[in-house]
């Protein structure tokens, strides 16, 4: 049987690479974006500039062939460069070393490279093409372009790839409910930026900085935490920085509704961010020209109708940007759903329930996983317990490397499902604070005996299957 023609809805990040993922498996692929084509009328992607790209992303860029390309265009991040409020800073690795790292990589460069990419596999784009409603009945699609004429397609196999604020999953839930459930954290965000260190007077640099016209450390995820708020800081690699500011909505002072104006937030900048504040020369007209986004999390029970239609990436389950794995999860997820169809494309509603069946589990630990991370990130970065756990498990992995990975390293450099990486550094955590519990300095702990404790409690860990 012929494979049938997809109809894709999306052609940002997770769009882009799917549709060139199954044109390279042999489909027929039409893509309908609603914004204007980015390589013609410049990005504006009206979300976080740039991404932090992990190994699981990576491994499927190289399915698509795409990696090397890629990190050409990366800035590599090495760890958390902790900036604490008196001013000092260190450096808390991701990894073991420069073979566990996450890449900063612009969100408009990236979309356009794949954008490319999937045009030369064969896949057509309909750029300016809003749904604006869908008859599953018929099988039918309807859409507007940008003057507001509509016209009607035939569309026998949907694949909504268009984000969190989803058209395809409006008009399946209108359809069907689909157990939608949205959670929102009750914070929000707002982006500012870092110039190069060359557009930068030399009196606000710091001993060291200006390195590769970078203002701070290039290598590293800057992260001013403060407790229930933070501020974080990507490089970008013309030798700028964007820097993410993470508040309160609502409520007392610090939260968005407490800074109406530049003028309030440089006074609060100034006070909790002092070291971060002459780095922004133009902080009041980021500020009160950039919108304040929301954080939400996204649950749905159902992810598809039968074989006619599909939800992937952040159509299906968006996620708050606390683990950097939102893209690197949809990434994921196309190579799984292109694997799949490419095995039975005769048979859209099996594999769009096993789709489901494989991919859920795992899209509802990384959404736990990056919720807790935020109160990591804000707020453990500079507690003392974190700071024992994570050095008395540092030693563990290289002791029992078979036994110990941290749950951060499970999730960014390995392969395993978020699933398992959740439960088991659950259970890992559990150990370390019962080998705290009476002993909280590290170097009262008898790590042979700790070694001993964690190889009777816990099996062998899998494969990692390194990239």
């Amino acid at each position: 049987m012929a494979q049938p023609t997809i109809t894709l809805i999306g052609g940002g990040l997770v769009g882009a690479l799917l549709a060139q993922q199954l044109a390279g498996r042999g489909f027929a692929v039409d893509v309908f974006e609603k914004r204007p084509d980015p390589r013609r009328a410049g990005f504006h992607g009206g979300r976080s500039i740039n991404l932090a790209l992990a190994e699981r992303g990576l491994q499927a860029l190289r399915t698509a062939g795409l990696a090397d390309d890629v990190l050409q265009r990366a800035v590599m991040m090495r760890g958390r460069m902790v900036h604490a409020p008196g001013g000092n800073s260190g450096l808390q690795r991701y990894g073991v070393d420069d073979s566990e790292v996450i890449w900063s990589v612009s969100r408009g460069a990236l979309n356009m490279l794949l954008l490319d990419a999937a045009e030369a596999a064969g896949v057509r784009f309909h750029f300016g093409q809003s749904l604006v409603g869908a008859d599953f009945g018929r099988r039918r699609i309807r859409l507007a372009d940008a003057a507001g004429a509509q016209r009607e397609l035939e569309a026998d196999l949907l694949i909504g790839a268009d984000g969190a604020g989803s058209a395809v999953r409006a008009a399946m839930n209108a359809h069907a409910p689909l157990g939608e459930r949205i959670e929102s954290l009750g914070h929000g965000y707002k982006e500012l930026e870092i110039p190069p260190a060359g557009e930068l007077p030399a009196a606000v640099l710091q001993p060291g900085s200006g390195r590769d016209q970078f203002a701070l450390e290039p290598n590293a995820l800057h992260i001013w935490p403060r407790g229930g708020y933070m501020c974080i800081a990507l490089p970008n690699t013309e030798g700028s920085f964007t820097v993410t500011l993470f508040l309160p909505a609502q409520g007392a002072a610090p939260s968005f509704a407490s800074l109406p104006d530049a003028a309030a937030a440089r006074a609060f900048f100034a006070a909790d961010f002092p070291d971060l504040l002459p780095l922004i020369p133009r902080f009041d007209e980021d500020f009160d020209s950039h919108p304040v986004g929301t954080l939400s999390t996204l649950y749905l029970e159902r992810w598809h109708l039968d074989g006619r239609a599909l939800l992937i990436g952040d159509a299906a389950h968006a996620i708050v940007p606390f683990h950097g794995q939102g893209m690197n999860c949809g990434f994921e997820d196309t190579v799984v759903l292109a694997d799949l169809l490419a095995e039975a494309p005769d048979d859209s509603a099996g594999v769009f329930a096993e789709f489901q069946r494989v991919r859920q589990p795992n899209a509802d630990a990384i959404a736990t996983m990056a919720l807790e991370n935020y109160v990591e990130m804000r707020d453990s970065v500079a507690d003392p317990r974190y700071l024992a756990k994570r050095e008395l498990g540092a030693l563990l992995a290289q002791r029992i490397p078979g036994h110990y990975m941290a749950r951060y390293r499970l999730v960014t450099f390995s392969h395993v499902p978020y699933a398992y990486a959740l439960e088991r550094g659950r259970a890992q955590d559990q150990l370390l604070e019962q080998l705290l519990r009476d002993t909280p300095e590290v170097a009262a702990v008898d790590i042979e005996a700790a070694a001993r404790l964690f190889q009777s409690k816990l099996a062998p860990l899998p494969r990692l299957r390194h990239g």
